[in-house]
């Protein structure tokens, strides 16, 4: 198992114990640099979106992979672990709708197919 899919099924774990909401992997390593995937996950409250980031960090963390940074925790309606080639958005159920970035990525994968 490589690094990269041992880093995803982790953050799948973490995510499923918290009973994060909809988890979904976006492939996006042919559509940027900034990373090979995206994590995109929900809670419904910012309780739990609290609960998810943690238990992601605390597995991480164990098994010897450090994030390179967290952004929006203290208000934990969006919050995002960047673990270099996994980068995982957390988000209160609210925010992922209005802000609804797996579309934004399917149309640019579509727009990309577009133009080959």
């Amino acid at each position: 198992m490589s690094n990269f899919d041992e880093k995803l099924e982790i953050v799948l774990k973490a995510c499923d114990a918290k009973q994060g909401v909809d988890i979904k992997t976006l492939d996006i390593r042919e559509l940027t640099t900034i990373c090979d995937a995206f994590v995109v996950v929900s809670g419904n409250s910012t309780l739990q979106v609290k609960a998810i980031a943690d238990e992601i960090e605390d597995k991480m963390d164990k098994a010897g992979y450090e994030k390179e940074n967290r952004d929006g925790y203290q208000s934990s309606r969006w919050v995002l672990l960047d673990y270099g080639d996994i980068i995982v958005h957390i988000f209160h159920k609210e925010e992922r709708g209005f802000y609804n970035i797996e579309r934004l990525w399917n149309e640019e994968r579509k727009g990309d197919a577009n133009n080959e």
